[in-house]
């Protein structure tokens, strides 16, 4: 497994504004061996990139050392393509489309997108469940074949967004589309903000998942509702469970810590409970 982090996670990731040279300069102080990108419909990288802008940066890349294969959208929280607006979800599928485009200019082998929202704290719409799995159907028919003929894997992240909280629920629907570009990308933190397992998880999408991102959680519980995300290894995460069941299903891929909010100590901190965590070395 390699060790990475999220461009979302550096001062200026959220917005979409920290530059290429910034984000691989602090990946590499702060230990990281990966850096997730980030793709959004404005900011640095954008939908709008050409593939020779795209070249010029995967050249910064190169140069860097940096290890580079993935990279996020979460332009579905605001355009998403559940939504009940018929021109909202076209317009999701071409930015989505697009996104598809520019992590292949990339050489990205991975990106990660949000399949819509039924309900979420972040966004204002609220989808019937029924509507929103068939939409999602019909966009996913609009995206596969493209990462299919530019070899990206197109993988569905698990989040708060009332939709897909059921590891088999998320199994069954991606292999209803037998098709291996189409996989997970597992927030191992997300899971325990709807009373998860994670290493239940890993079992049953096993091959399925494509990237792991992780973040962490706490749970306490005092019927005031106090739950919050938090430092890695200072929430209810179970590390060492979870990790056995990675190396079980034999995955060797990039463990992204995706850690909001930003705080000047954020990333070291991230890259010292990492280490402790997954014994990297």
């Amino acid at each position: 497994m390699i060790k990475g982090i999220s461009y979302l996670s550096f001062e200026n990731g959220l917005s979409n504004n920290e530059s290429i040279e910034s984000a691989l300069i602090q990946t590499q102080s702060n230990g990281f061996k990966a850096l997730e990108l980030s793709v959004s419909n404005e900011g640095v990288i954008n939908t709008n990139l050409s593939e020779s802008e795209c070249i010029a940066i995967r050249q910064k890349i190169n140069d860097s050392g940096v290890f580079v294969d993935s990279i996020a959208t979460g332009m579905s929280w605001g355009i998403s393509p559940t939504s009940d607006d018929a021109g909202v979800r076209k317009n999701s599928i071409k930015l989505h489309q697009d996104a598809i485009k520019v992590a292949s200019h990339l050489e990205c082998k991975a990106l990660l997108f949000v399949p819509g929202v039924v309900k979420s704290p972040i966004s204002p719409e609220i989808v019937r469940y029924d509507r929103a799995l068939d939409r999602l159907r019909e966009a996913i028919n609009q995206l596969l074949p493209i990462a299919e003929n530019l070899d990206v894997d197109l993988c569905m992240e698990n989040v708060w967004n009332g939709f897909f909280y059921s590891p088999i629920e998320l199994r069954d629907f991606v292999d209803s589309f037998e098709s291996d570009k189409l996989g997970v990308y597992l927030d191992i933190g997300n899971l325990i903000g709807y009373q998860q397992h994670p290493p239940h998880w890993i079992e049953l999408l096993n091959s399925r998942i494509k990237r792991v991102q992780i973040k962490d959680f706490q749970e306490n519980f005092d019927w005031t509702g106090s739950f919050s995300f938090c430092d890695i290894g200072a929430g209810d995460v179970p590390w060492k469970e979870t990790v056995s069941a990675l190396e079980s299903i034999q995955y060797k891929n990039t463990i992204i810590a995706e850690m909001l909010p930003w705080d000047e100590t954020i990333l070291s901190r991230t890259s010292v409970a990492m280490d402790q965590i997954f014994d990297f070395k």
